[in-house]
């Protein structure tokens, strides 16, 4: 069954995304950070984007024995955290608090609260495999005649994939709500759709949200047993691409109400779009057809016509069925000219922390007026007709659309932009 054909069968006849009444109110990013292994911070994080500089390295993490690469961040294990937080020592936590001493976001974080109440800033993150590394690390030292775990071992604060929402409340004196989405490689991008529910509905008036996501020994040998990892920096879109590359980051975004006196070059939430294709378990929908509906979910509750789209950043993971499908829905929906590339060859695929790292990536493109292109030496592959972008592009941008899809059919999309 044809991708059309297959859309019809999920609606009624003659129904049109147009008649939903989704349109969202924006929402505000008054700040945000990012912290991956391209660089700490957003000056470091552009500079890289704009020189085409790849972060990724032959792995060398810890005691794993894999022929592959990875984005690790630099200096992680040499993050502190406060006294008071040390119970949360993990190495997903230490990068958390790496990423949120960066670019004054802490400072940002205190105003809001100062200015909503504590209490009405919540917290919202995404994150895949938390701090499981500790877990691992734990089971080193096992009693050996017991198999008890380590004294010292704290599941809650630590492998606990709520450890981090909890921390990152903690850590900026926030009294909102606090939850986590672990949706795979979508997490980080869905929790932009928690926080803005709860601000429609009156519960809050501003969120931390952001997605943190570091390497363990899970990971890498979980995706290596998949298959789904490349000996070689991955390549998405490439004509020989052969898998993916597991990287780490942080990244947060502080969302809140847009008011009258909001600046018209703030970078503003126009829209999250949803949906799960629960196809298969690891493999998308092979015409991408949870990918199409969550992007077209997205516009409508922007209220945009596909023409206001000016960038793509596409998931573009680097395997071979991943990049088809998405180039089959982006193609499909958006024809052959909307620009897009994915930034995961200079990032590694940082799972549950992508969607918030990219979408600071556009947050960043929006503020620079950049289109970022892939890694230099890319093929592209001529059966994705989607128009990827090879080289950097300066160009006016006000309305740019961030990919993210997980597994399981977890798929979101979200659009941002600033005033045209």
């Amino acid at each position: 069954m044809g991708l059309a054909a297959t859309l019809d069968s999920f609606f009624a006849p003659g129904f049109d995304f147009k008649d939903m009444d989704n349109d969202m109110r924006p929402l505000v990013l008054k700040s945000f950070t990012a912290t991956s292994c391209i660089g700490t911070g957003i000056g470091e994080t552009l500079e890289a984007l704009r020189a085409q500089r790849s972060g990724l390295k032959r792995c060398e993490f810890e005691t794993v024995k894999l022929d592959t690469y990875v984005g690790e961040v630099a200096g992680v294990d040499a993050v502190e955290l406060p006294g008071e937080l040390s119970r949360f020592d993990c190495r997903n936590n230490r990068l958390a608090e790496l990423a949120v001493a960066q670019d004054g976001f802490t400072d940002d974080v205190e105003r809001a609260a100062q200015r909503w109440g504590r209490s009405r800033v919540a917290v919202f993150m995404g994150t895949s495999t938390a701090g499981i590394l500790e877990t691992e690390l734990a089971y080193r030292r096992r009693d050996p005649v017991s198999g008890a775990l380590p004294a010292n071992f704290e599941y809650g604060t630590t492998q606990n994939t709520f450890s981090v929402a909890d921390y990152v409340r903690r850590r900026l004196r926030l009294e909102g709500p606090a939850m986590v989405v672990s949706s795979a490689c979508a997490s980080s991008a869905k929790v932009f759709g928690s926080a803005q529910r709860m601000i429609e509905a009156g519960m809050i008036d501003a969120a931390v949200v952001g997605g943190v996501d570091s390497l363990c020994l899970t990971t890498l040998y979980g995706f290596h047993s998949l298959q789904l990892s490349s000996p070689a920096p991955c390549r998405p879109f490439d004509v020989a691409r052969d898998g993916i590359s597991i990287g780490e980051a942080a990244a947060f975004v502080l969302l809140e109400r847009s008011g009258n006196d909001s600046p018209s070059d703030e970078v503003r939430l126009l829209g999250v779009g949803e949906s799960s294709d629960a196809y298969h378990m690891s493999a998308p929908h092979p015409e991408g057809l949870g990918a199409r509906r969550a992007m077209q979910a997205a516009l409508t509750a922007a209220n945009l016509e596909i023409s206001a789209i000016d960038y793509i950043n596409l998931h573009g993971t680097g395997t071979r069925s991943n990049d088809k499908a998405e180039s089959l829905a982006v193609a499909g929906l958006f024809g052959p000219t909307t620009p897009g590339s994915s930034t995961k060859g200079a990032t590694g695929h940082t799972l549950g922390a992508a969607g918030a790292l990219e979408a600071v990536v556009c947050a960043i493109a929006l503020r620079n007026d950049f289109m970022p292109g892939g890694v230099p030496g890319t093929h592209l592959d001529p059966q994705l007709t989607t128009h990827y972008l090879r080289e950097n592009r300066n160009a006016p941008l006000t309305r740019v659309l961030s990919n993210s899809f997980g597994f399981g059919g977890a798929n979101c999309s979200l659009v941002l932009g600033v005033a045209g």
